[in-house]
This record gives structure tokens, sequence and C-alpha cells, in this order.
């Protein structure tokens, strides 16, 4: 394994493990759960859909089980992790990628897209590995491994043995895509926060004033 690959890995599980250090400091500043209102509690056609929206919102971005959010986190940190020195190879050499794959495809502007498919890559996996606009991350691999399953089809057939590190990377960014970066992500955090509306949960004092009982004074004529 050469240095500057050992240097990629230690830098993505490094950016990987302070990422996830920021996350847990922020959820245990705020250890609340979230709070989504309940449509049927709404008044009105906005709040309906604004209630919809936010429930939506929170079942992608903050799954429910420890378990399911490591596994996340552990197919993102593969994924991105990996994924880097192909980016770096594409664009410490962009013509060389341009004229033996980009140019198989017919495509105009050979060069053009072997930057594309290098920034892809390479940005695409540090948002993988961050899971910072996890969706796009996995967007951008998700399309530059299709196009790459497409170009080894074309050229070499279903050649299991060419298609198949293409096909894993292919269907794990699409199941990130599908399925968002979980809780333990810079993602999880920030719609954490935003989903929260401190005005949903009442206060000590509220609580305590509404439970306090009230004492009616009664006044009749006394009988002699």
């Amino acid at each position: 394994m050469s240095t500057p690959l050992l240097l990629e890995l230690f830098a993505g599980f490094l950016a990987a493990g302070i990422a996830l250090w920021f996350v847990l400091l922020s959820r245990s500043a705020k250890p609340e759960e979230v709070v989504v209102r309940d449509p049927a509690v709404a008044f009105g056609g906005a709040a309906d859909r604004s209630a919809a929206l936010r429930r939506l919102a929170a079942a992608y971005f903050l799954p429910e089980g420890p378990l399911a959010n490591a596994a996340l986190l552990l197919l993102r940190l593969a994924i991105g992790v990996m994924m880097i020195h192909h980016g770096q190879e594409k664009l410490a050499d962009p013509q060389q990628f341009a004229d033996t794959y980009v140019a198989s495809l017919h495509l105009p502007f050979p060069l053009f897209f072997a930057y594309a498919a290098g920034f892809s890559e390479l940005i695409g996996s540090w948002l993988l590995i961050l899971g910072l606009f996890t969706p796009l991350g996995a967007l951008a691999i998700t399309g530059t491994m299709s196009v790459a399953a497409y170009q080894h089809i074309l050229t070499a057939g279903l050649n299991i043995y060419v298609l198949e590190l293409v096909v894993l990377y292919l269907g794990g960014s699409l199941a990130l895509l599908l399925l968002g970066g979980g809780r333990l992500s810079f993602d999880g955090a920030i719609v954490h926060d935003l989903l929260e509306e401190p005005g949903d949960t009442p206060d000590d004092d509220q609580v305590t004033s509404a439970l306090s009982p009230a004492y009616v004074t009664v006044s009749g004529n006394s009988r002699d």
C-alpha cells in the first residue's frame, strides 16, 4: 500500500471521527427528542403540508435505531474513503482518462467530462465521509458509477470481473441516496436542530400554573 493511499485513509477516518465528535457534542448539548407535530392536530392546508414535510425529513435524516445509524456510518466511510483515490487519479491526468474511457462513450468534450467525473468522485467522497449534504454526495458517486458501468458493458460486455467493483460502489451509493446518511452525520445534527421547535413543549411554569387548583368563592343568603 502506497504512502499517499495511507495518508488518504488516515485523513478520511480522522475527518469522520471529528464529524462524529461534533455530532455527539451537539446531541449531548440538546438531549431532548425531536418534536414533530401530528398533521391531524394542525389547522389549515399549509400547516398540514408543513407537518407532513417535517415528518418526512425526520424519517429520512433521523432514522431510529443505533444499529441502523451505525451501519449507515460504516457504509459512508467505506465508500467515501475507498473512492477518494479514484477521483484523485482522474484529476492527476484528466487527458489520459478522457482518451481511455470517455472517448469510448463518444461524448462531446471528453476532457470536460473527465474533470466532471474526477471532481464528482473526490467531492462526493468527502461529503459522504462527513455526512454533509449526503444525498448530493451519494448522487454524484451514483452518477459516475452508472456511467462507468455503462462504459464497461459497452467495451467488455457483461464481464463480472470488470463490473463487480463498479456495481458494489453503485449499489452502496444508491443505498445512501435512498436511505440518507443517518443520525451520526452533520446532516443529522442540522436537521435535528431545524425540526426542533422550543414552543412545542411547555415549560415547568406553564405546567405548574395549568395544574394548580382554582378556588371559587360562592356567596349565598344564609337562612335565619
